[in-house]
């Protein structure tokens, strides 16, 4: 028998691996579904121990949050071995759909930080796990289901993008190692983070009036709203992560601190004065230009106007120099608007001016384009000199 077995198996290999096969994807969804009413216990168990945690204000506070946390750890597991008990299976016997294949190229993606990013791999796998569940809900449809949830999902998706932001400021700092691409690379998930937080959570607060009637937030939003439709070049990309800087400023003050929130608009700031010196064609360099002078008002009015700490009295004097001009112009607004916008862009340009002239980067042609806007206001002249080389060689002076 044992002679007959080994030639059976031998000689059908092919037959019985299809059968096989057939049988793996037959047992699939059963493991699925074992693992479906296990996370919903699970889930269940969590959103019961967090409501009793928030809810109630006893002296058993620390050992509810115990349970909680507890809880929250189990809900975790069982969706941690979800994806690697069932969506690895289905992907590895072709039997997934194209969800469960993008589900774990995320997963493959995030554990790929662990060795050497374990603090921002730590907060994005727990923020994983959660949104698979969550999208999972969605799909099923079941409304009673997501409104309990809601609540839990919100109050621990605010807390890991805020530890998962407080990581990156920590980071960018960091005053012990130069600015690099490894910096850059910082910015970017930054404003990557603050995009996906605006994009999935703030919405949702929204739409269930979670916002607590905030208009200065919502209002921020629509303009956020604004960059979600078409395709966005170079000036809407700068545009939109200055108004995630602004909304940054409500929503994540002590996560994404001062310091580093002033980095990242000196960062926008750079690469939109890139932008402007650039860009060939006259119509699109004017409005890199504007967008330019938006995010000048931006950086000293919501951020430089808010700090506490200057790193020179000096430093200081100078800014409270220019934010009484600032405030002497702005009394124009309301009786001649014209001129409100012009003085404005004057003390923008003339402020950056000293600023780009200190710095190390050449901004030659910047320098150049402000002067001519300068010339343009009346607010400098220009004079030719009678030194020539090939041709005539002009000097623009300020006027006295």
């Amino acid at each position: 028998m044992e002679e007959r077995s080994l030639r059976i198996t031998g000689t059908d290999k092919s037959f019985f691996n299809k059968i096989t096969s057939t049988l793996t994807r037959i047992l699939i969804p059963t493991r699925i579904g074992i693992n479906g009413m296990l996370i919903s216990r699970k889930r269940n168990i969590v959103i019961k121990n967090y409501e009793n945690y928030k809810n109630n204000e006893e002296d058993d506070k620390e050992e509810l949050e115990k349970k909680y946390e507890n809880a929250y750890e189990a809900y975790l597991g069982a969706l941690d071995k979800y994806v690697m008990d069932s969506i690895y299976k289905k992907v590895k016997n072709n039997a997934a759909s194209e969800f469960e294949k993008d589900a774990l190229s995320k997963y493959y993606e995030i554990t790929s930080l662990k060795e050497n990013e374990y603090i921002e791999y730590k907060y994005r796998k727990q923020k994983y796990l959660i949104e698979l569940d969550y999208e999972g809900i969605k799909v099923d449809g079941k409304e009673k289901v997501l409104e309990k949830y809601h609540p839990f999902y919100l109050s621990k998706m605010d807390s890991l993008y805020k530890a998962i932001l407080k990581n990156y400021s920590i980071k960018v700092a960091d005053n012990t190692s130069t600015y690099d691409s490894a910096k850059e690379w910082i910015y970017t998930k930054i404003f990557y983070t603050l995009d996906e937080y605006i994009q999935n959570i703030l919405s949702l607060k929204i739409k269930l009036n979670s916002v607590e009637n905030n208009r200065d937030i919502i209002e921020e939003y629509e303009k956020y709203e604004s960059y979600s439709v078409g395709k966005l070049d170079s000036r809407d990309n700068i545009e939109k992560n200055m108004v995630l800087l602004g909304l940054s400023r409500k929503l994540f003050t002590h996560s994404l601190p001062l310091v580093v929130a002033e980095q990242c608009y000196e960062k926008l700031l750079k690469d939109a004065r890139v932008l402007v010196q650039d860009t060939k064609m006259a119509a699109k360099r004017e409005r890199a230009y504007s967008m330019l002078i938006n995010l000048i008002e931006d950086y000293n009015v919501k951020l430089l106007s808010t700090k506490v700490y200057w790193d020179s009295p000096k430093a200081r004097n100078q800014y409270k120099a220019f934010w009484n001009h600032y405030q002497e112009i702005t009394k124009l607004k309301e009786t001649d608007f014209i001129e409100y916008i012009k003085q404005k862009e004057i003390l923008f340009i003339k402020n950056d001016m000293k600023k780009l002239r200190k710095g190390k980067t050449d901004y030659t042609k910047i320098l150049r384009y402000y002067k001519r806007k300068l010339v343009d206001y009346g607010v400098m002249k220009q004079i030719r000199d009678s030194y020539k080389s090939e041709g005539k060689y002009t000097k623009i002076k300020e006027v006295a």
